[in-house]
């Protein structure tokens, strides 16, 4: 058989006065000795009924049995059988019950001789013992005096009778062999008129277990105060367990997050992990992180942690100038706690009609924040994220002043980690830019070598045979002094261009925007392009742009270079039976593109943007089959910028030729009046001189 009812719940139905009282494993074992010995030092043949939990619980106490089996033949003990506990009667009677039977969660001791009764009758509350049911390791060992029960202990005869009857029908119905030997108990130390007497006087009588009624039913005084000792030492050990699970709690969350967002240097990522163990390790509905300044309006929340049934706020933008909370805690540079926050005047100011009032209102019912929680990311004084903790419900909680140090420590790591992933990001872009840089040195040395010291070379030779042989024929003196022209003209460019980007990357260019008329700049720079290439076969140049354009606002001599530039880069590399088209689009209302585009040579897809790199040239400084320097691209690309457009390169691929787009601004006031055209007219007549007299020197 198996009992669901507890032999307490049925003591306490017939007790209906009595209130159990809660009591710690080792009181019960001070308890139980204290009996025990009371039997192995008196004299008489007392009943005995001891109920164990586990085999385990009673194979401890089973000599202390055997010493009690000598003074007595009425020795009950019930056990759980695990290994070899069964029902015997060899030296005392033992019952095995069933390890689903409620006194698997019992603790029993009761003893009735003719001159005094005990009674120890309680039950173990599982909900609030950490123990496991294996509690044989040393793991649980250590935790096992922390387990509590609730019951009752009493000298009292009649509470005893009634503990033993109880019980006594129990091993009755495990064991009905032993119904002589257990009505032969009854008759000794259980008879009914003392049952059914006591039953009457303790439900008349206000009794409870620490009230006795006879001098002779007192406890020993001894045991009462061990007992009370064991109480109160019990309970300071559990609280002092408890602050040392707390703090050592705090220190694995402390030690975790540490550990998690140092193994990266992603900011990222960093964040992500701190939110995540942070959320779980204090258990709160909501936990947030995110970047910000002092001067942000608002910060996109990107990490969170969530709890069940909590709705999502990622992906939202997250008010922060308007958010007087924020704002308080830029402030003081300090953590911000809100226990209500329905109650808090910063949020629900009901005398005023503020708009920051009511947006944060919106907010916190949106997010069902009721308690919050706000910590800076601090580095150094810097501001360089938020922390925040969101308890939504039902109840406010208080935050405790250790849970709020401990998410200021973890916010103390973050702003570390996060300052090291971005010294770690400054370090590789040095990095890069160093090896940028070095690659630069290189080109520089290597085109320098062969653009300087070819027309050297050729200049020297001319030079020397000029000076050398006074025979020379005047044709062939002129050739020697065509081809040094040459070469110097072209040491000349090398320099200018080596001048120009300096001056440009440097930012000592002082720039003089004015109203010009695109049209006119594109037709003076291919007047300047096919001067310079008179004597080569340039490709088929089609000009689509026409005068009926916006008039636009940049200096003319470099707009000038720019389009000179990009029309001697689209000719160098297209073959004379190419194309080379030059164009104007409006796809944007305050600017203008410009594309120049040729069926030349193309750019491979990942070299689109390496293009515009100082000293780039896609076949190597070395192995060339145009000249150049690799600069030309490199101008163009800081002088768009410092009108502040914007430059790019498309291409289909190799040998699929490629276009080159730049923008320009529209000079606003011609866009809408037509009513002046008269001044307008005047204006671009004018520029036109300028444009003319500046890309002539």
């Amino acid at each position: 058989m198996s009992n669901s009812t507890s032999v307490l719940t049925e003591l306490l139905q017939i007790l209906s006065h009595w209130r159990p009282q809660m009591y710690f494993k080792a009181s019960l074992t001070a308890l139980s000795h204290a009996m025990e010995d009371q039997v192995l030092a008196g004299h008489g043949s007392p009943l005995v009924i001891a109920s164990f939990q586990r085999e385990r619980f009673y194979r401890q106490e089973a000599q202390r049995y055997r010493r009690i089996a000598q003074k007595t033949d009425q020795v009950y003990v019930l056990a759980a059988p695990e290994t070899d506990f069964k029902n015997s009667s060899e030296v005392y009677e033992t019952i095995a019950f069933k390890p689903t039977d409620s006194l698997a969660q019992e603790w029993h001791l009761i003893v009735i001789a003719q001159d005094y009764a005990s009674c120890l009758v309680c039950q173990e509350r599982v909900g609030i013992n950490s123990e496991s049911e294996d509690s044989s390791n040393s793991a649980n060992s250590a935790m096992d005096s922390n387990r509590r029960f609730e019951g009752i202990w009493t000298f009292d005869r009649q509470v005893s009778q009634q503990a033993a009857d109880i019980l006594l029908k129990r091993i009755l119905a495990y064991r009905p062999e032993l119904k002589a030997k257990i009505k032969k108990a009854r008759q000794e130390y259980l008879p009914s008129t003392a049952l059914s007497k006591g039953v009457v006087n303790l439900q008349n009588n206000q009794l409870n277990n620490l009230t006795w009624d006879c001098p002779n039913k007192h406890p020993d005084p001894f045991v009462q105060r061990l007992v009370s000792y064991l109480q109160a030492g019990q309970y300071k050990l559990l609280k002092a367990n408890r602050s040392l699970a707390s703090k050592e709690h705090k220190e694995r969350l402390i030690n975790s997050v540490t550990t998690a967002i140092r193994l990266s240097l992603d900011p990222e990522e960093i964040l992500h992990l701190a939110v995540q163990k942070l959320g779980e390790g204090l258990g709160v509905c909501r936990c947030l992180v995110y970047r910000c300044r002092e001067t942000d309006t608002t910060a996109r929340i990107q990490h969170e942690f969530l709890n069940a049934g909590i709705a999502s706020i990622k992906g939202e933008s997250w008010p922060l100038r308007n958010n007087p909370l924020f704002q308080e805690v830029v402030e003081l540079q300090d953590a911000l706690m809100i226990e209500d926050a329905n109650n808090d005047p910063r949020i629900f100011n009901r005398t005023t009609s503020d708009s920051d009032s009511k947006s944060l209102q919106s907010l916190v019912t949106k997010c069902s924040i009721l308690s919050w929680l706000l910590v800076p990311i601090l580095y150094r004084g810097r501001l360089l994220g938020m922390l925040e903790l969101h308890h939504c419900g039902p109840d406010p909680v208080a935050w405790k002043d250790e849970d709020v140090a401990l998410v200021n420590a973890i916010a103390t790591q973050i702003g570390v980690a996060l300052i090291q992933a971005e010294a770690y990001a400054n370090l590789q872009d040095l990095n890069e830019q160093l090896e940028a840089l070095d690659r630069t040195r290189s080109n520089l040395v290597a085109i320098t070598g062969h653009e300087l010291r070819t027309p050297l070379s050729t200049i020297q030779v001319c030079l020397e045979s000029l000076a050398t042989e006074p025979d020379m024929s005047p044709e062939l003196r002129q050739v020697m002094l065509n081809t040094a022209l040459q070469d110097a003209e072209r040491m000349r460019k090398l320099v200018q261009d080596f001048l120009t980007l300096s001056q440009l990357e440097s930012g000592r260019v002082e720039w003089h925007p004015e109203p010009l008329d695109l049209a006119e700049c594109v037709e003076l720079s291919l007047s300047n392009v096919k001067a310079r290439n008179r004597d080569s076969n340039l490709p088929n140049i089609k000009n689509l742009v026409t005068s009926e354009l916006p008039l636009i606002q940049a200096d003319g001599e470099w707009l000038v270079e720019v389009l000179a530039k990009l029309l001697d880069n689209a000719c160098k590399f297209t073959s004379p039976q190419g194309r080379v088209t030059i164009e104007v689009s409006s796809t944007h209302p305050a600017s203008l593109e410009v594309t120049v585009a040729d069926t030349g040579r193309g750019i491979e897809p990942n070299r689109l943007e390496t293009v515009f790199d100082r000293f780039y040239q896609e076949e190597g400084a070395l192995r060339r089959s145009t000249g150049g320097t690799g600069l030309g691209l490199a101008i163009c690309r800081q002088i768009v910028q410092g009108w502040g457009g914007e430059i790019w390169a498309e291409s289909d691929g190799k040998d699929l030729g490629s276009q080159f787009h730049f923008t320009v601004p529209i000079f606003l006031d011609t866009i809408p009046h037509k009513k002046n055209k008269k001044t307008s007219s005047a204006k671009t007549t004018k520029t036109k001189k300028t444009t003319r007299r500046r890309s002539s020197k």
